[in-house]
């Protein structure tokens, strides 16, 4: 599933291409995506120019003068732009056509992700707004993260991948920040210091900040905005390497499940 890092990369592709550009036709080929694609969206959004491209944990929100496209790129899905001759393949659902001559084009074979439209805030959305804090912000510092852990027994790898805590902290990530800042995945959150937590805040930010600039993680069929695979699979220190030796102290790395979700750690550097 794409992550923060790799729906940003996705972002920052789109947005240089489409921020300016008058939307000139809109074609949906496949309507049922993880909800229905609103009909609304080719009655609003038609004509109008796109005036900026943000993102909001794993969304991105397209915005014009009359509302914002909010979309989720699901398990296996893609933004790309591209020229309006390019022909359509099987999983190609929507096309958002622009007076520059490009297209926008939304693919998902798996139909997980979503394009939804919204004339109020989209911040104020039912699937944004009880969001935690972006974690490349100030609003995610090591005093709210331990203030959040008091008490709770919950494993920190699990604790930190929960969106109502940190956004965009998701699974390849959170293994190998955990793995950077010396902690067990199974280790209660709420029995971390408060030095501990500072480091791990440090670790998660340098984690993806290190994978947004070398255009995030392929594992499988991520590319880019501009069709680009990512290149941080590259530099994985933990995650998918079960059995290989860890690259501090050559102990094995090991692999448990976690709420349904393979972890990855280092049996000796992570306590």
């Amino acid at each position: 599933m794409p992550e923060l890092p790799e729906v940003e990369i996705t972002r920052r592709g789109i947005a240089p291409s489409i921020i300016d550009a008058a939307v000139q036709r809109i074609i949906v080929r496949q309507r049922q995506l993880r909800w229905p694609v609103p009909r609304a969206l080719e009655r609003d959004l038609i004509g109008q120019s796109i005036t900026d491209v943000d993102r909001r944990a794993k969304f991105i929100l397209i915005r014009s003068a009359t509302g914002t496209l909010i979309t989720h790129l699901g398990m296996s899905g893609s933004l790309r732009v591209l020229p309006h001759d390019t022909p359509p393949r099987l999983h190609d659902h929507v096309d958002i056509e622009f007076d520059s001559g490009h297209l926008l084009r939304y693919t998902d074979p798996r139909r997980f992700g979503c394009l939804l439209w919204t004339r109020r805030d989209p911040l104020r959305h039912k699937l944004l707004a009880r969001l935690g804090p972006e974690p490349l912000t100030d609003d995610f510092d090591s005093a709210y993260l331990y203030a959040k852990t008091r008490g709770r027994k919950a494993p920190i790898k699990q604790f930190i991948m929960n969106a109502a805590i940190v956004v965009g902290v998701g699974n390849i990530y959170a293994s190998e920040a955990l793995f950077l800042a010396g902690i067990h995945p199974r280790r209660a959150a709420g029995r971390i210091s408060r030095a501990r937590v500072a480091t791990l805040v440090e670790t998660i930010r340098k984690v993806l900040n290190d994978a947004i600039a070398v255009g995030g993680t392929t594992l499988r069929d991520f590319t880019g905005g501009d069709g680009q695979p990512g290149y941080f699979q590259l530099s994985l220190r933990v995650y998918d390497r079960e059995g290989e030796a860890c690259e501090n102290c050559a102990t094995p790395i090991r692999r448990i499940v976690l709420g349904q979700r393979s972890s990855f750690y280092c049996p000796l550097c992570q306590t």
